[in-house]
């Protein structure tokens, strides 16, 4: 067999590991086949720790700088303190994200019986949408199932085209829309488990798919108890290839030269 290509580990949550266990992970990534990282933020003071550790740890992590839709909106100063950084460092991020729309916080609220009002996290999405356009910057999304229509709404309408859906689910149609829109999915360690990444997988362009962990997010199935860790696209990348039948090789170069050409990183 070929040597194996290296993987990109194309969304985790660096920042909220325990301290060593950052430093951990992030000193095993060579020994572990992972190329780099893609540290993704939750707010302002989680892109700045993405920030420090892009810069300790250069052509490892590479930061995008954003805002979880999953958890309440902050106050609009604070929304404009993040922006205003953001700009400041634009060349440091080589994506916005994470970004999106919150479906499982809203789902919770009907769920309770709560009143929710969506518009003031669909603004904010587009604000996001926007700043990508104005600074040529890719954008991670947080937009499932009939979320992700409303995403793919903005994206044309302010003409990005450069999308990637993590953690992707939703109906047929829209991932035809997605797949044809040029936007990009990335499969995590469930794809080993769940019928509906399975399928997912099976059927979206080989060439606009990516390997993620979301980590320190744990997974069941092979993985159950295990800290979850980038090495973990290893085994991604492995059922990939099983399900659309690519020899291992080919499909670890095709998934790591697909995460390079979206988040322009060095092959």
């Amino acid at each position: 067999m070929p040597p194996l290509a290296p993987l990109i580990d194309a969304h985790v949550h660096l920042d909220t590991y325990k301290e060593h266990e950052t430093q951990a992970l992030l000193g095993s990534l060579k020994d572990a086949g992972v190329a780099a990282v893609i540290g993704v933020s939750m707010d302002l003071v989680s892109s700045q720790a993405n920030l420090r550790l892009a810069q300790a740890w250069p052509g490892q992590v590479y930061p995008a700088f954003g805002f979880h839709p999953e958890q309440p909106l902050p106050a609009d100063r604070e929304i404009d303190a993040l922006f205003g950084w953001m700009a400041e460092h634009a060349d440091d991020m080589v994506a916005v994200g994470e970004v999106g729309l919150p479906y499982y916080s809203r789902l919770e609220a009907a769920k309770a019986g709560l009143p929710w009002d969506n518009g003031p996290y669909e603004a904010l999405l587009e604000r996001f949408v926007r700043f990508a356009r104005d600074h040529d910057k890719p954008i991670v999304l947080h937009a499932v199932y009939e979320d992700a229509d409303i995403a793919c709404d903005l994206l044309e309408k302010h003409g990005v085209s450069r999308a990637h859906f993590h953690w992707f689910k939703g109906s047929a149609d829209i991932v035809r829309r997605m797949a044809d829109s040029g936007y990009y999915v990335s499969f995590s360690p469930d794809i080993a488990y769940e019928a509906e990444i399975q399928e997912l997988a099976r059927r979206y362009p080989a060439s606009q798919v990516m390997t993620e962990t979301d980590g320190p997010w744990p997974f069941e199935g092979p993985f159950a108890g295990q800290m979850t860790h980038p090495r973990m696209t290893a085994e991604v990348a492995s059922v990939w290839s099983s399900l659309r039948d690519v020899p291992l090789p080919k499909a670890r170069a095709l998934l790591h030269a697909n995460a390079c050409r979206f988040y322009g990183l060095p092959r």
